[in-house]
């Protein structure tokens, strides 16, 4: 058969509102880094704050560089043996053109690598909520240079890229259930079986110091999420982005329901906490289902998740691994909820005619969501703890234990979250007070 000829007035066109859209989506994922710091900073205790903030904040710098010097070649580049991706233009940028248009879509090879360097940056992140408190900056700073080039790029590809092995064998992530959180909760749990506890775990309450910052980091968080999930589809061409968006918010609000409901039985209360944990559960499950389920589905798979996450999150104390922050609970256990509910929930219209059992497709996609989810899972979590460990025994992983129990944030970055002084009540502590002050102040005799 003699080849198909293309003519030029066929091929693809810069489309500016598809463009525009995804610059948009850009903007609102990279926004998501942010409130993930306010989420996880509000979670823990004031000492440690700071370096909560710091924590995501650093991804924006590190993966953002490394992503332009060689991470987006290897996630997207020319396939290398179904797990890896490299192409030479791509390495610093350097042989992208301004005009020219990423394959099979109508929007500038620019902006779907900008669009995934913000998926890129906050997938690291995630994992600093399982290590609050402990965990030396420099040492932080490292792991996440090593864990993005030998973990999320080249798990990137095997998703996404053409050409790798889990996106040849027909697993569906539409925005990131495998390639984002699964992968960030396994390497979680990697981790902090290789750094240990917090001293006081179990034995010293740990709560929250800013409900507020919680709730806020979780509207931020959703907010974005509506760029992280319709954007994933790469325009507005055909309705599939518009049925993600419907099911983000309607997988989110059934998730943060079923979550409430499960903690007032449970434990005889709605808490504010509960209620950011569920839409944050919901959000990571319809992450990687939405664009193959419809609006019904997604209320199942997010009312799904929001009851196992909640029942997950209480496993650290069960098998006593310290999850500060319940990333392995919330989007390890929420990413594989979301993709496997995809073999038996995909309705057939929507980003494919895959069909899942309950709409007569049978287990056969089940099966290949189950090789995807096992086998980011399986990778993440073995190579990320070997990462761990090779830096425990070089530089160091931990702070003290007298600079843990002091504060992290007074160590690490000689700040604190919130200066006191200029309080009514002045300083806390009475180490707190200067020499000026104690002997202005009147004499007092104080009784025994």
């Amino acid at each position: 058969m003699a080849p198909a000829i293309t003519l030029a007035a066929d091929a693809p066109q810069l489309s500016s509102a598809n463009t525009g859209f995804m610059l948009i989506c850009s903007a609102l994922v990279m926004l998501m880094t942010p409130g993930l710091a306010f989420f996880y900073g509000g979670m823990v205790r004031v000492k440690s704050t700071l370096n909560m903030l710091m924590m995501s904040f650093i991804s924006l710098g590190i993966v953002t560089l490394l992503w332009v010097l060689y991470g987006f070649s290897l996630a997207f580049g020319t396939d290398k043996g179904s797990l890896l991706g490299w192409s030479s233009d791509f390495v610093g940028f350097s042989g992208i053109g301004k005009m020219e248009l990423w394959d099979g879509t109508t929007i500038p090879v620019y902006v779907f690598a900008v669009f995934q360097l913000m998926f890129a940056i906050i997938t690291p992140a995630l994992i600093s909520g399982a290590l609050a408190d402990r965990v030396k900056f420099t040492a932080w700073a490292l792991f996440l240079t090593l864990w993005a080039t030998i973990v999320y790029f080249p798990v990137a590809h095997w998703v996404w890229g053409s050409g790798g092995w889990a996106f040849d064998l027909g697993v569906i992530d539409f925005a990131g259930g495998t390639a984002v959180h699964i992968n960030a909760g396994a390497a979680a749990l990697g981790v902090i079986l290789v750094v240990g506890k917090r001293v006081g775990f179990k034995r010293d309450p740990m709560r929250p110091h800013s409900l507020p910052l919680v709730m806020l980091g979780a509207g931020l968080l959703w907010f974005g999420w509506f760029g992280f999930n319709a954007g994933s589809w790469l325009g507005n061409d055909d309705g599939v982005g518009a049925l993600m968006f419907v099911n983000t918010q309607v997988a989110t609000a059934a998730a943060m329901l079923a979550w409430l409901a499960y903690e007032k039985i449970r434990h005889g209360a709605f808490t504010t906490l509960g209620a950011a944990s569920g839409a944050v559960a919901g959000l990571v499950a319809i992450t990687p289902s939405g664009g193959a389920v419809s609006p019904l589905g997604a209320i199942a798979v997010g009312a799904i998740a929001g009851v196992l996450c909640a029942m997950a999150v209480g496993l650290k104390y069960r098998f006593g691994y310290d999850d500060s922050l319940d990333v392995v609970g919330v989007h390890m256990v929420g990413g594989i909820i979301g993709s496997l509910l995809i073999g038996f929930f995909a309705s057939g219209g929507g980003q494919s005619d895959v069909k899942g059992l309950f709409y007569g497709g049978g287990l056969d996609q089940f099966w290949k969501q189950c090789a995807g989810v096992f086998g980011v899972l399986a990778y993440s979590l073995v190579v990320s703890a070997i990462l761990a460990f090779l830096i425990d025994k070089t530089l160091g992983m931990r702070v003290t234990e007298d600079e843990e129990m002091s504060g992290i944030d007074q160590i690490e970055h000689a700040e604190t979250a919130y200066d006191y002084t200029g309080a009514g009540g002045g300083t806390i502590g009475s180490s707190a007070s200067t020499p000026l002050a104690a002997a202005s102040a009147p004499s007092k005799k104080v009784d025994a």
